[in-house]
């Protein structure tokens, strides 16, 4: 490996070989005086070329290969020989072993220093490949899993507990006891959810076990563990840290903390609930650190994404964003406020909770006990002369009437409403009691959207629908569903063997126009839903999943469950699904 141990000068080599020009290469050394960044990241930060063809490049003159861990079937086993300190501390990873040397990849294969330092820690004759760092530290994450530290520790909590002499509950307030095992195992816990992702973690004690569940990708996956003694030990933290009663047992509570994981700040939304063996409890993970996403970032096409900028930034108006919970109602509401919080526009949120924190809105926690409720709130909230109102969820008549009446007063509306598509939205306002013209005259669009799981990059292949699904294709398309092509996932250890990776918003956007102002008016459910499949334009979600699955974004699996839940098989085919 002589060649690697070669100081080579990369901004050089790029000039010379006409990929990027003299003037670009001073502007980058420039910029990276003043951030001290790499000069390869600097360069693709600043759009000079892809870091695809940096890292090829790099490869080329170093005469290494270049690896792209996204479609690499790595061995678990062979990753962790390197210790995961030392993987991150190098940004580096072993890919494959063979008889005299192993082939480990980096984020920088210039960096002498780590090359030597791993050649001592690994103990054997190293090759070197080039990788992209985003895609290592991801697969960092998903190998170095904290399962068996969590084991360990709730072992070592269960020795502990057996012992009968420690009150637990009355040691745990103290500050000294950081180094205690329930606060290690809370602490691993939460390092374990922040890596994979998860974004809840569930802690529900059963008869003779404690099962812990994180939801990664909108899939709960399972850890059981047969210390079911330590399950109070850590109610009892989490209570204290959210500041609710350790010695209410009986009821539910709920509340909130934020803790630091991994440089990230998380805020922790925690519910408890008394069960037939315990207290389970749900904890909601919202990293705060990650920003607030804007509307480009949220994942509508394009064409679907111009036409809700535009009801959002109208003067007055409602728009309602629907869907079940976890479908991403609340990331969509913050990227439009994000985008609409300006100097010159007063905005109010009324919110149960706060998730996410924003400069110059004036948010308002309800508290029902206390007689803050939303329709109260909202009520108030029209007295501070707003030009944008946020209501987290229309729970009642009272807050619907209060938040169409404000609507039609010159104020914008945004708000969410739990159901099953857009349709079935406008006509829930009815049902919950507001009358049919003002609902006719205030709401302008109405948003319903779901998550829908990506088929993993990694260990995608073609697949051929079963007989279920083609017999829903063809009930669904006619002909036009023989001639689509699927992807799906083979489960690596990319995606933790499930076959997907991420996931993506599908969309549908109901604007009412007169035909559907008309039939609200007369309260004619059926004239409604009619007007709304026949409007141009007009998607429903099933056919956005489907598009999505015809380019291999998305499984036809992931189609049929999404399918199941807005329950309209019978109007899909109104709109064709176009293969990329």
């Amino acid at each position: 490996m002589s060649v690697v141990r070669k100081k080579i000068r990369i901004g050089d080599l790029l000039v010379q070989n006409g990929i990027i020009t003299e003037q670009q290469l001073e502007t980058a050394l420039a910029t990276q005086k003043k951030t001290g960044t790499k000069l390869g990241n600097t360069l693709i930060e600043l759009g000079y070329l892809s870091s695809q063809r940096f890292l090829e490049f790099l490869g080329e003159q170093l005469q290494i290969p270049y690896v792209d861990l996204k479609l690499y079937q790595y061995d678990a086993d062979k990753v962790r020989l390197l210790p995961e300190t030392y993987s991150r501390r190098y940004r580096a990873i072993v890919l494959s072993e063979a008889p005299d040397h192993l082939l480990v990849g980096m984020a920088d294969p210039t960096d002498i220093y780590a090359y030597d330092e791993l050649v001592k820690i690994l103990k054997r004759n190293i090759n070197l490949a080039v990788v992209r760092e985003t895609d290592l530290l991801r697969t960092i994450d998903t190998v170095y899993r904290r399962t068996d530290e969590i084991v360990n520790i709730a072992e070592e909590l269960g020795e502990e507990l057996s012992q009968g002499d420690v009150n637990l509950a009355d040691l745990l307030p103290d500050s000294q006891l950081e180094d205690a095992p329930v606060v290690r195992l809370l602490r691993t816990l939460f390092e374990d959810a922040v890596q994979v992702g998860a974004s809840d973690i569930h802690i529900e004690p059963d008869e003779k076990v404690l099962r812990i569940r994180q939801r990664i990708d909108g899939v709960l996956q399972e850890q059981v563990m047969k210390e079911k003694r330590i399950a109070a030990a850590l109610v009892s933290r989490l209570k204290l840290m959210s500041g609710l009663d350790i010695s209410e047992r009986r009821l539910p509570q709920d509340g909130r903390f934020n803790i630091k994981v991994r440089g990230r700040s998380i805020d922790v939304r925690l519910s408890t609930m008394p069960l037939q063996f315990g207290e389970a409890v749900v904890m909601r993970l919202l990293d705060q650190s990650s920003g607030i996403l804007s509307l480009n970032q949220v994942g509508m096409p394009e064409t679907l994404l111009g036409r809700f900028r535009t009801l959002v930034t109208r003067p007055h108006g409602m728009v309602l964003v629907t869907g079940p919970t976890g479908s991403g109602k609340t990331t969509t509401l913050y990227a439009a406020l994000n985008e609409l919080n300006q100097a010159e526009k007063k905005i109010i949120t009324v919110e149960d909770p706060v998730e996410y924190r924003l400069p110059r809105v004036n948010q308002v926690q309800v508290h029902p006990r206390i007689g803050l409720t939303f329709a109260s709130v909202l009520r108030a909230g029209l007295r501070q002369d707003p030009d944008i109102i946020l209501v987290g969820e229309m729970r009642d008549q009272e807050t619907a009437e209060i938040g169409l009446r404000a609507a039609m007063t010159g104020h914008m509306v945004l708000s969410t409403l739990h159901t099953n598509d857009a349709v079935s939205t406008a006509l829930r306002l009815l049902d919950m009691g507001a009358e049919g013209y003002i609902v006719a005259s205030a709401l302008n669009a109405v948003l319903a959207q779901r998550l829908v799981r990506r088929v993993c990059d990694s260990c995608t292949v073609d697949a051929l629908p079963d007989a279920r699904q083609q017999s829903w294709l063809n009930a669904t398309l006619g002909d036009r569903g023989k001639a689509l092509k699927f992807k799906k996932g083979t489960g690596c250890p990319n995606c933790n063997n499930t076959g997907y990776h991420g996931r993506i918003g599908i969309f549908e956007l109901l604007e009412i126009d007169h035909a559907l102002a008309d039939a609200l008016r007369r309260n004619d459910n059926a004239a409604f839903a009619n007007a709304a499949r026949q409007q141009k334009g007009f998607q429903p979600l099933t056919v956005c999943a489907l598009q999505y699955a015809a380019r291999g974004v998305t499984s036809l699996a992931e189609v049929l469950r999404i399918a199941g839940q807005v329950e309209e098989a019978e109007g899909v085919g109104a709109e064709p699904v176009q293969k990329s």
